[in-house]
């Protein structure tokens, strides 16, 4: 079978270049249905791209890689295509952009944009040998029962990285990536829960609050913490994760926005008598301060504290240090950092250097965004890049 386009992979980056990639478009995919990951992403409703993507919300090995393809196709244009297909959206917190209804309907909108291009979307379908004989690639598929050799000027890898296994999640780009010679960076699991030592957060599991948490490099995130019975969750947290390494210590602000010694030093002016537990709870929650009365001494009325004590509570709390134990690893993972090199790929196509007509769009590359619809914009923006040029040369 001959076909101008082979794209493996029917998730968002997948579907996303077929939808533009021109005539003779075959995408190719081992789930039972398209863009599982689009379906559960957002709590259902999918946060399809952010408001402020810059380049700076994109961890890489070369920070510069993302940002030709992220300035030729925007948030924008991904904006207009949802409004064209009359989705519904809202903006959430710090530019997330989520649909109203249900993520599947980007799911439909992708598939419908496929119809529209007579690109042809294959399911339940397996990836055997990958072969080029110098003119075009050779993909033996298995379908239906059937082995059948797909012939293809241009090859496409839009499988995703190794997040969340349990939806299919395989390494297989890089296995293919590698097999062409291009170098695969070291992988890990991003936007992930950290992990502690067993019950250490048990008591108070499904507590939140907002703070302002960092690793020892990169930036701070004011978001909400979420305590779990395996450790800390929660955007903040999340967020951090992409930039923690093994044995580091995570920073966080309890009081985010607030002088803490300022509110109780007044307080202890008016209402000197009442527990400093009481006005505590004005900003955390109550678990959580019957929690830190543990670790610090919280015991008495605001009245006996004195300004070193008040000062030196203060300090604990908008510097409370935790030190993971891990993370939830891929199982739990939204996305992978590192991936397929970017040094061996075209910023302005996606297409690997070394090898005319192979690219390898979204999660696979060593590009990963920041929670909040980033990696979406990624998947949207590096397959229109691929597709434009493949369009252009086919």
């Amino acid at each position: 079978m001959e076909v101008t386009t082979l794209i493996l992979g029917a998730g968002a980056a997948g579907l996303y270049c077929a939808a533009h990639a021109g005539p003779g478009t075959l995408v190719v995919d081992h789930a039972r249905r398209p863009g599982e990951k689009i379906r559960i992403s957002g709590g259902g409703r999918c946060n399809f791209t952010n408001l402020h993507c810059d380049p700076d919300a994109f961890l890489s090995a070369n920070p510069h890689f993302c940002k030709s393809a992220l300035s030729r196709h925007t948030q924008w244009d991904v904006i207009e295509l949802v409004d064209r297909h009359r989705i519904a959206w809202h903006e959430k917190a710090l530019g997330q952009l989520f649909c109203d209804d249900s993520a599947r309907q980007i799911v439909d909108m992708l598939l419908a944009e496929c119809a529209g291009a007579d690109a042809e979307v294959w399911l339940d379908t397996t990836v055997g040998e990958v072969g080029h004989d110098g003119t075009r690639f050779a993909v033996t598929l298995g379908r239906a029962g059937r082995r059948i050799t797909v012939r293809a000027r241009f090859l496409v890898l839009a499988t995703g990285g190794k997040s969340i296994p349990k939806m299919g999640a395989t390494g297989l780009a890089y296995d293919i990536a590698r097999q062409f010679g291009l170098a695969v960076t070291e992988t890990r699991a991003g936007l992930v829960p950290f992990t502690f030592d067993k019950g250490r957060f048990a008591d108070l599991s499904g507590v939140a609050t907002p703070v302002r948490a960092q690793a020892s490099r990169g930036p701070s995130f004011d978001e909400a913490l979420l305590f779990t019975h395996r450790g800390l969750s929660g955007p903040a947290l999340l967020q951090v994760s992409n930039y923690w390494a093994e044995g580091e210590a995570v920073t966080v602000n309890l009081v985010p926005g607030a002088d803490l010694f300022a509110a109780l030093r007044a307080a202890r002016a008016t209402e000197g008598r009442k527990a400093l537990t009481t006005h505590l709870s004005r900003h955390l929650p109550d678990r959580l301060v019957a929690y830190l009365a543990v670790l610090h001494d919280l015991s008495g009325n605001l009245a006996d504290c004195s300004d070193a004590r008040l000062r030196d509570l203060s300090e604990a709390l908008s510097r409370w240090q935790v030190t993971p134990t891990g993370t939830e690893g891929y199982r739990t993972a939204e996305v992978t950092l590192g991936g397929i090199d970017t040094a061996g790929l075209s910023s302005k196509t996606m297409e690997a250097r070394a090898v005319p007509g192979l690219y390898v769009i979204g999660e696979a590359v060593d590009v990963t965004g920041w929670l909040g619809g980033y990696n979406f914009q990624w998947a949207w923006s590096s397959a229109h890049a691929a597709a434009t040029a493949i369009r252009e040369r086919a």
